[in-house]
């Protein structure tokens, strides 16, 4: 019988749940990818606050230890097991939805592959696939974005922020922001947002309310969580629509569902994983995307780019809200 080959990689490896310190780089096997997976060799990988609340074993993402985080990754495939017709060896690639993409190589489904435009760098495919196709379905699913509708975006300078305000911002949109610092504000701006509201030195229900001549905005995007739910409520107007997909500053306080009656308030909860159930629907969410990419109405902001080694100090910046746009490693040497 022949032995298998495997693949020596050097990756972040988490041993125990914890603050960031526990992000260690190590030596480990990949094993041969098998039917239907695909070996890629990463040159850059995509964090996110998912890859932050799974480190510290919360919020129901605990996983089996020890493991190696991030789902979001690009490079080159380099192997493909029996059965895969989605991709070939030497093909670029992006993809999110694995997990293990801190490392210099990760086994991954072919199916969740896409094919990376050749006038894109690696680390824009690290940064386009979760929080782009997180942003397709936000402004498409909950409430279809229409010309005139007012939107506010929480967090709205962060990766994700901006491809929100520059999406429902082509759509139409009046696009609110909150942020926290003035430099923040200043992106914000510049991605589209028409009125930027700074939490830190005022309440974002009362400005809202001015701004709107106290109707609300018709649709609230919110992945800040504890610090904002309960208010959005507050700032919401009569019919209109909250959708909550992250928490970075912890879990939203219950609501009592007979307390949205006042204002037929619809709330949603969101999780990409919900809407990429096939391939044809992954696709279509990532085309879209590069779509928007390529015709220059949808810009990737990339803060910074940091070395494998460096995994906590990334870590450490989303979690200290430091970033303005996405973070990514370096994966090759």
């Amino acid at each position: 019988m022949a032995t298998e080959v495997k693949t020596k990689v050097k990756g972040i490896r988490i041993a125990q749940h914890g603050e960031a310190e526990v992000l260690k780089l190590e030596d480990y096997d990949l094993p041969a990818p098998g039917p239907g997976e695909a070996l890629v060799r990463l040159h850059a990988a995509g964090l996110n606050f998912l890859d932050i609340y799974q480190r510290r074993g919360n919020l129901g993402y605990k996983l089996p230890l020890p493991y190696t985080p991030g789902h979001e990754g690009a490079g080159v495939v380099e192997q493909v097991g029996e059965g895969v017709t989605e991709v070939k060896p030497g093909d670029r690639v992006a993809y999110t939805s694995a997990l293990g993409s801190y490392a210099q190589a990760a086994i991954v489904p072919a199916e969740k592959l896409v094919a990376l435009p050749s006038e894109m760098s690696f680390e824009q495919g690290a940064a386009f696939p979760l929080q782009g196709m997180t942003a397709h379905y936000l402004v498409h699913e909950f409430h279809k974005i229409k010309k005139g509708d007012t939107v506010l975006v929480h967090a709205a300078a962060g990766g994700m922020g901006l491809l929100l305000v520059q999406w429902a911002k082509h759509l139409g949109a009046e696009v609110f922001g909150t942020v926290s610092t003035q430099e923040k504000a200043k992106r914000a701006k510049e991605a589209g947002a028409d009125h930027v509201i700074l939490y830190t030195e005022k309440d974002f229900v009362e400005e809202v309310k001015r701004l709107t001549k106290d109707k609300g905005v018709d649709y609230i995007i919110d992945g800040v969580g504890k610090d904002t739910f309960a208010k959005n409520l507050q700032a919401v107007a009569t019919r209109g629509h909250v959708v909550i997909f992250g928490a970075s500053s912890g879990v939203a306080d219950p609501v009592v569902p007979n307390s949205l009656m006042a204002k037929a308030v619809t709330i949603s909860g969101g999780s990409l994983y919900n809407f990429l159930r096939d391939r044809e629907e992954l696709l279509m969410r990532a085309n879209d995307v590069l779509a928007g990419i390529k015709e220059g109405w949808l810009k990737l902001t990339i803060d910074h780019v940091l070395p494998l080694s460096e995994a906590a100090k990334g870590h450490a910046l989303l979690e200290d809200r430091k970033t303005i746009g996405k973070v990514v490693l370096k994966c090759s040497s």
